[in-house]
């Protein structure tokens, strides 16, 4: 009878990463070598009060089985440029300047670095995933909205009052799609998950997909950006028209990034990225088509994120470490 192999063993110090979300909030430990060795989850509570006691409780809990010597907590914020206080956090309690990195402190017993989501996950990518041993690259998370990062030379860009980069406000189209961040004609609004139901609708206004099966679902406005893709997926027409509009407004995004940073690499994240098959080449395309001097100087690779929905608490957890 053949043995299981066994496990490698943990290397330390060990800390817990947290990934907290508008809905849900995931909480791994993690050892050395960016490996998730426990993990809890819950729905996110919304109140502050809720927050620290539903993170504190997570944390005891996984103390009680593994020595854990610091927190990170990657969150969906605007940060201060120290990545102490919370300014402003859209969907979590969290608001105007709350010090969530010293409530925290008080409350677990142990050092906690806070992070921004978007930069918790490319950390993770720098460190253990697709851009290791990247100088000067960024990340874009597409999911919902469009988070983003800038690295070189192994830190993490930060601009002057803690917000950079806002690669997902770029304005593409000006008077266009109005955003929630209060502009028009933001990336986000053109190549998102969200963005691909209003191009599908606009899309079908044009005529032609009546046959379509998808084209029933976005005109009643059914339909959500996963079944765009799946449409696609499956040769529908409107969802491949949809998905090309998607990849060609990318492939704009990246190429205005490159025009100003000149990254060696573009590293793509989020929950959209799980369906890179389906516009990644058009998207990588429409980039080295529109750069500045396009066919006489290097193109950024643009490649996709290794470590998944995980990236984000493995980055902050490693962040953390450094507190230990």
């Amino acid at each position: 009878m053949s043995q299981s192999p066994e496990r490698p063993p943990l290397t330390g110090p060990l800390t817990v990463g947290f990934d907290v979300g508008g809905t849900n909030m995931r909480a791994g430990v993690v050892d050395a070598r960016g490996r998730i060795v426990a993990r809890r989850e819950m729905a996110t509570p919304h109140t502050e009060s809720g927050l620290t006691g539903a993170m504190t409780s997570m944390v005891q809990d996984l103390r009680s089985e593994y020595d854990i010597e610091a927190v990170g907590a990657a969150v969906a914020a605007f940060l201060d440029p120290d990545c102490e206080v919370v300014r402003f956090a859209p969907h979590l309690a969290w608001r105007d300047d709350e010090p969530v990195k010293a409530e925290l402190e008080q409350a677990l017993g142990l050092p906690v670095r806070l992070e921004h989501d978007a930069n918790s996950a490319a950390w993770g990518e720098y460190r253990f995933g697709a851009a290791r041993d990247a100088q000067t690259w960024v990340f874009f998370a597409v999911g919902t909205g469009i988070g983003a990062t800038l690295m070189h030379g192994g830190e993490i860009y930060r601009g002057s009052f803690g917000t950079a980069p806002e690669f997902g406000h770029l304005t593409v189209v000006p008077g266009g799609r109005v955003c929630s961040c209060g502009k028009q004609g933001c990336l986000e609004r053109y190549a998102s998950g969200t963005a691909l139901v209003d191009t599908a609708l606009e899309v079908a206004g044009r005529g032609g997909f009546r046959k379509s099966g998808l084209y029933r679902k976005v005109v009643d406005k059914r339909a959500v950006g996963h079944d765009v893709m799946e449409a696609a997926r499956a040769g529908d027409p409107l969802g491949l028209a949809t998905v090309d509009h998607f990849a060609r407004w990318l492939g704009h995004g990246m190429s205005i990034v490159a025009d100003v940073l000149d990254p060696a690499l573009i590293v793509l994240g989020g929950g959209v990225s799980a369906d890179a098959d389906l516009f990644l080449d058009t998207a990588r395309e429409t980039l080295a088509r529109t750069i500045v001097g396009a066919g006489y100087r290097p193109v950024a690779e643009v490649v996709c994120a290794e470590l998944g929905p995980d990236a984000g608490m493995i980055g902050v957890a490693d962040l953390a470490r450094e507190l230990a």
